[in-house]
């Protein structure tokens, strides 16, 4: 039994297509972490100054 080319070059594309979007799905999910870890810092950082200008406040 002989398989046509073009059944070929749609497997390979079904196939590279699938490994892409793999990637693509991967990639995003570490920017939207990163991201998300950015965020907490920013948001801890500000607790803590916040907490500073209070500790400063009742100091004074």
């Amino acid at each position: 039994m002989v398989v046509p080319f073009w059944i070929w070059l749609v497997v390979a594309g079904i196939v590279i297509s699938a490994y892409m979007t793999i990637r693509t799905n991967r990639e995003e999910k570490e920017m939207e972490l990163r991201e998300a870890e950015q965020e907490g810092d920013i948001y801890i950082k500000r607790m803590e100054e916040e907490k500073e200008k209070r500790k400063q406040f009742h100091e004074a």
